[in-house]
């Protein structure tokens, strides 16, 4: 049994979530090959091929791939496929958009969002905003997964030389091209990857608030987050929304400031290692995840909270 990683990366580094889903791969057990496609990826390859789990490095480093263009890499691994059990990816939006191309080409089902490993064909994944885990066997010859990276811790480790293939084959749909990406620039750590989030709901009654939270996050060396409900009134931008339609978080430190706590908000940051809400409603169901609650006006606590770091 041989699985096949997809490596997130930006053609210069590694993305940490690839680790998470490499320990998915370990718990279903046998080879691991991990897939770097990109164009002038060689420090990636370079740190692929550290990794302890990794047998063999696959190498697609062609203009093509430049900017991981689904029609490009899906053509990709459709051709690479029958080598392997599994196939998977991060639950992140590249991965999302890429592995239903996959499994449509395999004419095989995707199973999304995995959680938890149970055997090497059984699996379970939230449901219902997480309010259920469903259990899913699949009986299909090639898996294809995106795995929830915060469920699964990253694996640990360096030192090892995987054996490194270079692949010659160029896949070019020509269906689709790149034109560009504006990326957000910020000094605080990016939303996914850091260790402590601030988050702010509808409470904080409009954009110029989250100036509150932006002290506290200074201080703390934290990213900022949002509710679907803050987002879509305006206040922040959309990439800073966790949530179910949002970005999933599993930061060590998560704190909820005027959240009411809405499923589809509690599926992306429950797995947090230590919840704290502050809020003025005392039956907010933000209170019933939280490790430590705080009933009081957010705009006397958060002041204080900034003042006492």
């Amino acid at each position: 049994m041989t699985i096949l990683v997809i490596a997130e990366h930006d053609n210069n580094e590694l993305k940490p979530v690839t680790l998470n889903t490499l320990s998915a791969a370990q718990a279903i057990g046998g080879d691991i090959h991990l897939l770097v496609a990109g164009s002038g990826c060689q420090s990636v390859v370079d740190a692929a091929a550290q990794i302890p789990s990794v047998t063999q490095v696959l190498v697609a480093d062609n203009a093509a791939y430049e900017h991981q263009l689904a029609e490009n890499v899906s053509k990709l691994v459709q051709g690479l496929a029958a080598s392997y059990s599994h196939i998977l990816g991060s639950s992140t939006t590249t991965a999302k958009n890429l592995l239903p191309r996959v499994a449509a080409l395999l004419d095989v089902n995707q199973i999304s969002d995995v959680m938890a490993i149970e055997s090497a064909d059984t699996f379970k994944r939230p449901i219902y905003a997480g309010n259920a885990i469903a259990t899913v066997q699949s009986a299909d010859a090639i898996k294809v997964m995106t795995v929830r990276g915060t469920a699964f811790d990253p694996v640990e480790g360096a030192g090892c030389s995987a054996e490194v293939v270079s692949l010659s084959e160029v896949c070019d749909a020509g269906s689709s091209r790149f034109i560009n990406e504006e990326i957000a620039v910020s000094e605080r750590p990016e939303l996914t990857a850091a260790s402590i989030v601030v988050s702010g709901g509808r409470g904080m009654g409009n954009g110029e608030n989250f100036e509150l939270l932006n002290k506290v996050a200074d201080k703390l060396g934290a990213a900022v987050g949002a509710s679907r409900a803050a987002v879509d009134a305006g206040f922040v931008p959309n990439d800073m929304q966790v949530g179910q339609t949002g970005k999933m978080v599993a930061p060590d430190l998560y704190i909820a400031v005027g959240i009411s706590g809405a499923i589809q908000h509690l599926a992306g940051m429950k797995d947090s290692k230590i919840i704290v809400a502050i809020n003025k409603d005392e039956d907010a169901p933000i209170f019933q995840v939280a490790d430590y609650g705080l009933v009081a006006d957010l705009f006397e606590a958060v002041p204080e909270l900034e003042g006492k770091l």
